[in-house]
């Protein structure tokens, strides 16, 4: 077994102004192995010094605890260099290879040829003998990528090769979609298997706050908070930002947006409308918390910032409805806070609590010695822009249900402390300035609305 061949390697992992800029850490290292003998995979790719924050996510997202993390990493960096190994001593018979068991102890490797087994089996690997070589099922899946290229693939958005079926997986919403693709390439039914499948992929690239976006190919801020305009998603950043009309890329550089509206000085906000690859989430990057809302922090509140180059740090909030003045004029309205912020943050979120308060906007200091910055609040940006931001609570451009027909409270609306609406035969006052959405209507949200 693979985990005997491994005990060895893995007793050396070890417990492992305006703030616009233009143009992992690792874990303990592993003990060093002995002079006379050759590096293992561990030490080459340098399992223990995984980030702190992967491990925390394997732990997490795969239920184990830290040694069986550090055991895994170490099992797998050694499972691919045996896996190698054995693909070159098997040469066309071979068929792929894969890991198992929680810690990854287990190696399997496939052949097409029974002889090769002993082998195999020799170097602490399972073997399985199988119909089809790697070689081949490759060669069937360029097939179809080519044949995709004129041919729909709408209702057959995902195939590849899987090696512990030894076949050509065609995920399918339509079955008869996937036969009709695996005809036009001329691939034998005996290779292929159709999976029916309601999935319909889309790039990974979702809009949170904090993330990084890029201006014109040249600055670079921090996106505020999703948002969503009808059926139009996007975000919410600082108006120094980019004009309307700039165009943005996203944190990986692919395209992303353009800016359809911008004020700044004497406001400082804006919003970002972005193509179909992009979806509005209602997360703030660096935390598992979702955005619930928009209810203003009180003075004194704590408050958190996340920006895309000094990540999250947190203060309180000074005061509300300051004035600043930069060097390209006066902004009005802004929040002042204890937090520090640094050039690149930003347009990044303010939160406190799971309520959306502001994007950043500018200030003073830095996050080695100290700040104060400023946020423009994001009631007023969803506001002036007829903007629904994105909840846990809503759906992208679903701002949620319309309130009682009889009366004046609407979902989507952004109301202030003191205002008043009508809702099923009643009066009622707001508490807080928020921008309402479905459940929040005045007789269940007590803390926000007040009967008269």
């Amino acid at each position: 077994m693979l985990q005997r061949n491994l005990r060895a390697a893995c007793a050396a992992v070890a417990a492992a102004g305006a703030l616009v800029v233009t143009g992992l850490s690792g874990s303990a290292s592993a003990q060093p192995s002995p002079p006379s003998a050759p590096p293992t995979a561990t030490d080459s790719l340098r399992t223990a010094a995984a980030p702190p924050g992967l491990l925390t996510a394997l732990q997490r997202d795969l239920g184990l605890n830290r040694q069986q993390a550090d055991r895994r990493l170490a099992n797998e960096a050694e499972a691919g260099a045996t896996a190698g190994r054995l693909r070159a001593a098997v040469g066309a018979h071979f068929a792929g290879a894969w890991v198992s068991g929680t810690v990854s102890d287990k190696l399997t490797v496939a052949t097409t040829d029974p002889a090769d087994a002993r082998a195999i089996q020799a170097r602490g690997a399972d073997a399985v003998v199988v119909h089809h070589s790697l070689a081949a099922l490759d060669a069937a899946k360029a097939r179809v990528d080519r044949a995709a290229a004129h041919h729909g693939t709408t209702d057959t958005p995902v195939w590849y090769v899987d090696v512990r079926t030894n076949a050509l997986v065609v995920q399918a919403i339509r079955p008869s979609a996937a036969r009709s693709l695996l005809a036009a390439a001329g691939v034998d039914a005996s290779l292929a298997r159709i999976v029916k499948s309601a999935e319909r992929p889309r790039p990974l690239a979702d809009l949170r706050g904090g993330d990084a976006y890029y201006i014109d190919n040249s600055a670079r801020c921090s996106i505020g908070f999703p948002v969503t305009r009808g059926t139009q998603q996007g975000f919410a950043t600082a108006g120094h930002c980019g004009h309307a009309g700039s165009t943005t890329t996203g944190f990986d550089q692919t395209a992303q947006g353009t800016f359809q509206a911008s004020s700044f000085p004497g406001n400082d906000m804006a919003w970002v409308a972005t193509n179909a690859n992009w979806r509005a989430t209602p997360y703030v990057n660096g935390s598992s918390a979702q955005v619930a809302g928009s209810v203003q922090a009180t003075v004194g509140s704590s408050v958190c910032r996340s920006g895309s180059t000094t990540g999250w740090h947190c203060g309180t909030v000074q005061q509300l409805n300051t004035s600043v003045t930069y060097q390209e004029g006066t902004v009005a309205g802004v929040t002042r806070t204890s937090v520090c912020a640094e050039p690149g943050d930003s347009g990044g979120s303010f939160i406190s609590g799971s309520q959306a308060q502001g994007v950043t906007s500018g200030g003073s200091g830095d996050c080695t010695s100290g700040g104060t910055t400023f946020f423009y609040p994001i009631n007023p940006i969803l506001q002036n822009y007829g903007l629904t931001l994105t909840t846990v609570a809503s759906g992208p451009g679903d701002p949620g249900g319309p309130g009682d027909p009889g009366g004046t409270w609407s979902a989507g609306t952004v109301y202030q402390a003191g205002d008043t609406v009508t809702y099923g035969g009643a009066t009622y006052r707001c508490l807080q300035a928020h921008q309402a959405q479905q459940g929040w209507e005045p007789p269940n949200t007590p803390a926000l609305w007040q009967r008269v």
